[in-house]
């Protein structure tokens, strides 16, 4: 598994479409173990780009704060899931919880609406 965490200072960055950089945590799924984590730096922020990014980059799953609909679907469109709600800590503790079952959806999907159009174009 190939899990996509956006990052600000080290942590899960609190917007998913307007970060510097998103981690790329390989998990063994059998065991739960860290393979590897590639930082990368983010492409610029434009309505659709991420979800594509995040897919070319071999993720099949994406970790994040909160996120509208349209970008939930997008992301599905290309094969990752999203799992929302998720707390702000490292990219491998949120990797090994999802990896063990620890991390659930919960929270707002999308509280926001500071850019125009709200979180569907991210």
């Amino acid at each position: 598994m190939r899990v996509a965490i956006p990052l600000e200072n080290g942590t899960l960055a609190s917007h998913f479409g307007r970060c510097d950089a998103y981690a790329f945590v390989d998990v063994d799924e059998a065991s739960g173990a860290i393979q590897k984590t590639t930082i990368l730096e983010a492409p610029p922020h434009q309505p659709g780009v991420l979800p594509v990014w995040v897919a070319q980059n071999g993720a099949n799953v994406v970790i994040a704060g909160g996120m509208g609909p349209r970008a939930i679907q997008l992301f599905g469109h290309h094969g990752v899931d999203v799992v929302l709600g998720a707390p702000e800590a490292p990219p491998e503790e949120l990797a090994c919880a999802l990896a063990r079952g620890e991390l659930r959806a919960r929270g707002n999907p999308c509280d926001h609406d500071d850019h125009g159009g709200g979180c569907g174009g991210h």
